[in-house]
C-alpha cells in the first residue's frame, strides 16, 4: 500500500507540474508565493478574501493576455515582445520595429482557443491550491485529494488534444523564447527555473496536508 501511495503521489506530482508548464512562468510564481500570504494560510477574513480574489483575477487575466502576445528578434539582436493584432505584431518599445516584417504575427483563431484554455487551466491549478480552497470553500477540502489524482490527468489530456487541433508557435510574455539572442543567452536557465518552480509548486500542494490514498 505504501508503494502504491508513493507511485500515485509521483504521478499526481508530474500531472500538476505538466499543467503548470502550460501557464506563463511569472503568473505561476506570483500565485505560488502570494496565495499563502494573501489567504493567511487558508484562514481568511473578509479582507483576505478580497485580496485573494484580486490575485485570482489578476493571474487569470495574465494567462489570457499572454496568449495574445508574441516575441521576435530585432535587427539589433535583442528580444522584443508585442501584442498581436489583426494586422500583425504591435511592439511599442522597439525603435527599429519598422525594419522588421511583423505582418506574419497576425491574430488567429488559435489565440482565442489558447487564451480560454490557459485561463481554464489556471482555474484548475487554483482549485488544487489548498490555501485558496480553504479560504473560499473549506468544506470542499475533503474532495481535494480525489481531485489531485483526477484533474491533472483529465485537464492535461484535454489541453493536449485542443492544442494539437489548434497548434500555436507563439512565444509570448511569460513563455520561453523560441531561440536565444545575444542579450538572452540564459534560455536554458529559464527553462530549468520553470521546471523547478513547477515541481516546487506541485510538491507543496501534494504535501500540504493532503495525501493521496
Amino acid at each position: 500500500m505504501l508503494c502504491f501511495n508513493k507511485i500515485t503521489g509521483e504521478q499526481t506530482l508530474k500531472g500538476i507540474a505538466a499543467l503548470i508548464k502550460l501557464l506563463p512562468t511569472g503568473t505561476v510564481f506570483a500565485f505560488q508565493f502570494l496565495s499563502a500570504l494573501l489567504t493567511n494560510n487558508g484562514h481568511c477574513s473578509d479582507f483576505n478574501k478580497v485580496l485573494t480574489s484580486l490575485l485570482l483575477i489578476g493571474c487569470a487575466f495574465s494567462c489570457c493576455f499572454s496568449s495574445f502576445t508574441d516575441s521576435y528578434v530585432g535587427v539589433d539582436g535583442k528580444l522584443y515582445y508585442g501584442i498581436v493584432t489583426k494586422t500583425g505584431l504591435w511592439c511599442f518599445y522597439d525603435p527599429n520595429a519598422k525594419s522588421v516584417d511583423l505582418s506574419s504575427y497576425k491574430l488567429r483563431t488559435s489565440d482565442f482557443v489558447h487564451a480560454f484554455f490557459s485561463t481554464f487551466v489556471f482555474g484548475v491549478v487554483a482549485m488544487l491550491d489548498k490555501n485558496t480552497v480553504e479560504c473560499f470553500y473549506p468544506a470542499f477540502l475533503k474532495y481535494q485529494a480525489i481531485l489531485l489524482k483526477v484533474l491533472p490527468t483529465v485537464v492535461g489530456g484535454m489541453a493536449s488534444a485542443v492544442f494539437m487541433l489548434f497548434p500555436d508557435n507563439r512565444h509570448g510574455i511569460g513563455y520561453p523564447p523560441s531561440k536565444p539572442t545575444q542579450n538572452f543567452t540564459q534560455n536554458d536557465l529559464h527553462k530549468d527555473l520553470l521546471e523547478s518552480g513547477s515541481q516546487s509548486f506541485a510538491h507543496k500542494e501534494l504535501h500540504s496536508g493532503i495525501k493521496p490514498t
